[in-house]
C-alpha cells in the first residue's frame, strides 16, 4: 500500500512548501515537490532547506507548467 500524501505546508492554497533540514541536498526533493504540485493542480512550490549555512541558499523553486 502507497503512503499518504504528506505535504509540509501550502500558503494560502497556492504555494507548495516543502521543509528539509539536511547538509546534503538531494535533486529528489525537487522531484518530490513536483509531484505534490502536479498531484494537488498547483503551480508553485518552494524546497526550503535549513540545513545550508545560509536559509537563502538553500531555497529552491519548483514550478508546474510555467
Amino acid at each position: 500500500m502507497a503512503a499518504p500524501l504528506r505535504i509540509d505546508l501550502i500558503v494560502g492554497g497556492k504555494v507548495i512548501v516543502e521543509c528539509k533540514a539536511t547538509t546534503q541536498y538531494n535533486a529528489i526533493f525537487e522531484t518530490q515537490t513536483l509531484t505534490y504540485l502536479r498531484l494537488t493542480g498547483l503551480k508553485l512550490g518552494l524546497v526550503i532547506n535549513f540545513g545550508e549555512t545560509l536559509v537563502k541558499n538553500g531555497i529552491h523553486r519548483v514550478v508546474n507548467n510555467l
